[in-house]
């Protein structure tokens, strides 16, 4: 709701910028901050969907509806990007003086400043909450504030040097940043969809939590990670002595579950118990 409130305001800002000096740039600025609206309206629907807990029909949650979040947001990006290109080869073959040009940038500023500012509450309460959509809207405008800051150096430039054909140069310079951006954001959110492994350094450590956990147990092998939002999924195969009971065998994997669980705290583990005629050449040794 915040990102809806603080986005409206700065596309008003910056329309009203871009409107009192005519700069392609500025509009350029305005455009992107539609989608800043777009997207978090985007962002609120798939962050209230992904807290809905799991049922019968999807019972592993609604956790991804966060990565359809964001590549909704990445296409937006790119949207605005050739809507960008459309009104900087306008400037370039018509290119215009620029009118009450210490207004537009001074109004310009105020709105960067609180799009910085928004931005940084967005960074850290997304990673803070592990949520891929509020990191995404925050790195989103965070994108947005530096190509501001571009804009009011390049569009400063173009007024003090008088060649007003800057002011479309840097629109494109401007919507070749948001394009790249709106690129890896579509890519990083399709790998979430696409179940990618957890970082390796986190496999790791995953590793050696299972390994310093699992006394009793020979080995640990076929182990998969995955991350869908806040939660974190693990499941691997546990080889145990074939003579070892049910209970003994269960215990130890309380055991590994808890350790993980607490490095973990959202996660969601499964353990398959095998008999030591199981055991594979790559695994886990048990300590």
């Amino acid at each position: 709701m915040g990102s809806i409130a603080v986005g409206v305001v700065v596309l008003g800002l910056k329309y009203l910028a871009a409107h009192v000096t005519g700069s392609v740039a500025l509009l350029s600025d305005a455009l992107e901050s539609i989608v800043n609206v777009v997207t978090a309206v985007a962002a609120l629907v798939a962050v209230r969907l992904s807290a809905r807990p799991a049922n019968a029909a999807l019972p592993y949650g609604y956790h991804k509806a966060e990565y359809f979040s964001a590549v909704a947001e990445g296409i937006f990006i790119v949207i605005a990007a050739l809507a960008i290109f459309h009104q900087a080869w306008k400037g370039i073959t018509t290119p215009v003086p620029i009118d009450a040009p210490a207004l537009g940038l001074l109004i310009n500023g105020a709105a960067t400043v609180l799009n910085a500012g928004w931005c940084w509450v967005l960074i850290s309460q997304g990673r803070k909450l592990r949520s891929p959509a509020l990191e995404a809207d925050g790195h989103h405008l965070l994108t947005d504030v530096f190509s501001s800051l571009g804009v009011i150096g390049g569009l400063g430039l173009a007024i003090l040097t008088g060649w007003y054909v800057l002011d479309a140069v840097i629109a494109v310079i401007v919507g070749i940043v948001i394009l790249v951006s709106g690129s890896r954001l579509i890519a990083s959110s399709v790998g979430g969809l696409m179940d990618v492994a957890l970082p390796a350094p986190t496999r790791e450590q995953i590793g050696d939590t299972i390994r310093t956990n699992a006394a009793g147990a020979l080995q640990a092998h076929d182990v998969r990670t995955r991350q869908a939002g806040r939660m974190t999924f693990i499941d691997f195969h546990l080889v145990v002595p074939g003579t070892m009971a049910v209970e003994e065998a269960h215990a130890i994997c309380d055991r590994i579950e808890g350790a993980l669980k607490a490095d973990h705290p959202e996660s969601l583990v499964t353990i398959h118990v095998e008999p030591e005629d199981k055991a594979k050449r790559a695994a886990i040794v048990v300590a």
